[in-house]
C-alpha cells in the first residue's frame, strides 16, 4: 500500500460567469420557452438553450419538459457522468428564487408514468411494456446488476440497445439513484430468469439500500514501501451523488510520535488521532472523509471538500494545530473522484 503523497494544486476555478449568464438569459428567454411547450421550443430557442449549456461545460445536457400538463421542468444534467455532477448542482443552486413556477433539476428525476410508453431511437420505436429486467443483488458492493431485454434488440445496433437501457433505468430510479446503487448494466437478447417489469426496480433497490442508509467503515491491511504493517480504513458506502460540491480531493498528512514496534499508533498519538478524526468528520458537509491510511508513523486522510467553502483554510488551521509533528494538507481537483478507485470494494 502506498501512502499517498501529492503538492497543493490550485482549486479548478468554477465557471462562475457561464452559470451567471445563463440564468440572466434565462430570465428574458422563459416567457418564449413556456409558451412553446406545446409544440416544442423552436430550432431558434433550442440551439441558443443548447449554446447556453454548453458555455458552462460543452459536455453538460439540458431537458425541458411538462409531464401530464404538469409544472415545468428544466434539467440540466452531466448525464451520469460524475466529473459533471457538481457542475450541474452550482447551476442549480445559482437559480433565481423565483423560479417562476418552474421546477430545476440538476439530475434527471424517476419518470415510472414514462415506462409504459414509446420510445422512439431513430427509424426504430420502442414499445416499453414488453422491456424486463434481470436483477442480482451484490451485496458486498451495495449494487443490484442488472440484465435489460427488450424483444426488439435483436434488430437494433448495441448503441441503440444501451440508450434503451440507460432510458428505462433512469426513469425508474433517476438518474442520482441509478449512479448510488445500480452495477453492472449488460444487455439481454434473451428474458432473463426471473426478469421482472422495470417498475420494480425501485423496490429491490430500496432492500439493498435499506442496509446502508448509515455509512459505516471497513477496515484493512497492507504494507508501506517500506515494508512494514499498514491498516487502510474506507467509508463505505460513499456515494459521489450525495456530496456534489465536493469537487476537490484533499490529502491530510498527519505524522504520529507514539507507536509500536510496527510503526503502528499507540496511546497517546492513538486518542490524538481519534480526536482530529472527529474533527474532521464535523466538517461537513463542506467536507467528507472518505479514506485514512496509517503506516510507518504517518497517517493520511483523504477527504473530499468543496472548494468554494473556505474549508481548505479550516483543514490548514487543523494542521497547523497538530502537536505531534508538522502535519501536512495538499489538494487536487478531482471531480470524478477518481482517486479512490483503488479503495472501492
Amino acid at each position: 500500500m502506498g501512502l499517498f503523497r501529492r503538492q497543493r494544486d490550485a482549486a479548478r476555478p468554477t465557471p462562475l460567469p457561464a452559470i451567471t449568464e445563463f440564468w440572466q438569459w434565462w430570465a428574458q428567454a422563459r416567457p418564449k420557452i413556456e409558451a412553446s411547450l406545446g409544440d416544442g421550443p423552436s430550432a431558434d430557442l433550442i440551439e441558443e438553450l443548447s449554446l447556453r449549456v454548453h458555455r458552462i461545460h460543452p459536455h453538460l445536457q439540458w431537458e425541458i419538459g411538462r409531464p401530464d400538463g404538469g409544472v415545468p421542468t428544466l434539467t440540466v444534467t452531466g448525464g451520469g457522468d460524475g466529473e459533471l455532477r457538481g457542475l450541474a448542482e452550482r447551476w442549480l443552486r445559482a437559480a433565481p428564487t423565483d423560479t417562476g413556477g418552474w421546477a430545476l433539476h440538476a439530475a434527471r428525476q424517476a419518470d415510472p408514468e414514462m415506462l409504459t410508453q414509446k420510445l422512439t431511437l431513430g427509424d426504430h420505436e420502442f414499445d416499453l411494456e414488453y422491456v424486463r429486467v434481470g436483477m442480482r443483488a451484490d451485496q458486498a458492493r451495495a449494487r443490484v446488476h442488472v440484465a435489460v431485454y427488450h424483444p426488439d434488440f435483436l434488430f437494433v445496433a448495441e448503441e441503440a440497445r444501451r440508450q434503451v437501457a440507460g432510458h428505462v433505468l433512469d426513469w425508474a430510479l433517476g438518474e442520482d439513484d441509478v449512479a448510488r446503487w445500480i452495477g453492472e448494466v449488460t444487455i439481454a437478447t434473451e428474458p432473463p430468469m426471473d426478469a421482472l417489469p422495470p417498475g420494480m426496480l425501485p423496490a429491490v433497490v430500496d432492500q439493498i439500500a435499506e442496509q446502508f442508509r448509515e455509512p459505516t467503515w471497513l477496515w484493512g491491511e497492507g504494507r508501506t514501501p517500506r515494508g512494514h504493517p499498514a491498516r487502510l480504513g474506507a467509508r463505505f458506502p460513499l456515494h459521489r451523488q450525495d456530496h456534489p460540491l465536493c469537487d476537490l480531493h484533499v490529502a491530510v498528512s498527519v505524522p504520529y510520535a507514539h507507536s509500536n514496534p510496527d510503526r503502528l499508533p499507540v496511546e497517546p498519538s492513538a486518542s490524538a488521532l481519534r480526536e482530529l478524526e472527529k474533527k474532521l468528520d464535523a466538517l461537513g458537509p463542506d467536507a467528507v472523509l472518505a479514506v485514512q491510511e496509517t503506516g510507518d508513523g504517518l497517517r493520511v486522510y483523504h477527504l473530499y471538500a468543496d472548494p468554494d467553502s473556505g474549508v481548505l483554510a479550516r483543514l490548514d488551521q487543523l494542521a497547523a494545530s497538530w502537536p505531534e509533528g508538522r502535519a501536512k494538507v495538499a489538494s487536487a481537483p478531482d471531480p470524478g473522484w477518481r482517486a479512490l478507485a483503488p479503495y472501492r470494494p
